[in-house]
């Protein structure tokens, strides 16, 4: 059984300089109450792997405005001025990866694999500095894996052994995520008794999750 922290405990957990994978989908998936508490607490010098940045004054993009962010490993920052402002600027070190090669380093990073093998990217700026093995005749780009000294997911619900359930767009990254960080933190929106989420539902299981956030108010 774990116990519920609060966010600001939850937030002074991560150190300066930590590799955090947050999950979500322009914020949709992501945990916010514990991303706004990382900014409260001035958290510095982060890593952050992600989809996306979502916008300025949401989700992730709260932490790329506060200056939190010194590298961005992630699909897209399309949506968001300010990343793209602070890429240009050199304040922020942003590598782009194709969103689906992106969630295959991070599943390999969880499963201790040497990395992935794809077509995507061959022929672009993509394949720049990456060696390239070649595969019955045809090339193909060694990805490497991605790990994290923190996962932060946002769920629907989860109980106190931890097992997570999702909804919707937040599946795309989270449980993935849980599989490569070294401590898990899940920021759910409700807390209910075990046995409450089926078995079916449970997409992380609680053996993965380090941390809960206590439930929504």
């Amino acid at each position: 059984m774990k116990t519920a922290l609060s966010a600001d405990a939850a937030a002074a957990l991560i150190p300066d300089g930590a590799v955090c994978l947050i999950g979500g989908f322009m914020g949709v998936g992501s945990p916010h109450r514990l991303i706004d508490a990382m900014v409260k607490r001035g958290v510095k010098n982060l890593t952050i792997v992600a989809n996306d940045t979502a916008s300025p004054g949401k989700g992730i993009g709260k932490l790329i405005s506060a200056g939190a962010v010194r590298k961005l490993i992630a699909s897209h920052i399309g949506l968001n001025p300010e990343t793209q402002k602070k890429m240009i600027s050199g304040e922020i070190e942003v590598e782009l990866s194709p969103q689906g090669t992106l969630v295959e380093r991070i599943r390999a990073g969880g499963a201790g694999l040497g990395g992935v093998l794809t077509a995507t990217g061959i022929g672009t700026t993509v394949e720049k500095g990456k060696q390239i093995i070649e595969v019955d005749g045809k090339p193909y780009l060694l990805e490497k894996p991605i790990k994290g000294d923190f996962a932060l997911l946002g769920c629907k619900q989860s109980d106190y052994y931890g097992n997570l359930q999702y909804s919707l767009t937040a599946h795309n990254f989270n449980p993935i995520m849980a599989l490569a960080g070294e401590v898990v933190i899940a920021e759910p929106h409700h807390i209910v008794p075990v046995g409450v989420i089926s078995p079916d539902d449970v997409k992380t299981p609680g053996v993965l999750v380090t941390h809960i956030l206590e439930r929504a108010l």
